[in-house]
């Protein structure tokens, strides 16, 4: 294999195995949000708030990778 191909395989495992941290995260926040709706409907505007906030944090995450896999795909020489 060809440099330009290991590299652009690197670059596609890393934001394949980077981005499933963060859709995994934010699978179980909203799937817990919603069971803590469905059990106490009075506590929407802490639990969604809250919701917001962690999900921002994960979906972080996630912003990170792809900043790695751009510095792959256009900086790191092989």
């Amino acid at each position: 294999m060809s440099p330009e191909v290991m590299k652009m395989l690197t670059v596609g495992l890393t934001a394949g195995l980077g981005f499933f941290g963060p859709a995994l995260a934010l699978g179980l926040i909203g799937y817990s949000a919603m069971q803590s709706l469905g059990r106490n409907p009075e506590a929407r505007g802490a639990i969604l708030t809250n919701m917001i906030l962690i999900g921002a944090l994960a979906e972080a995450i996630g912003i990170y990778v792809l900043i790695v896999c751009i510095i792959l795909a256009m900086v790191v020489k092989f």
